[in-house]
């Protein structure tokens, strides 16, 4: 039997990743955050697309971090 999905709003999801709402509405602007469902004109979180999210940004190091800003910014760059 299939367990119904959890939904957060996206105060509930700021609070949950300890951010603010304001920069979790900014990274869902630029497609940088979390993956997010529309019911109309209501944003929601489904709690586990939050956790693979967060999940998927661990890292050993900052250079890491740096590496992968230049890599994203050079393949924009010529998707232009």
């Amino acid at each position: 039997m299939d367990l119904p999905r959890t939904y957060l709003t996206n105060a509930e999801t700021a609070k949950y990743l300890r951010l603010s709402p304001r920069t979790l509405e900014k990274m869902r602007g630029l497609g940088n955050g979390p993956h997010f469902c529309k019911f109309g004109r209501r944003v929601l979180y489904e709690i586990s697309e939050v956790d693979a999210w967060a999940a998927g940004r661990t890292y050993e190091m900052t250079a890491a971090i740096v590496d992968e800003a230049q890599t994203s910014r050079s393949a924009q760059r010529r998707n232009s």
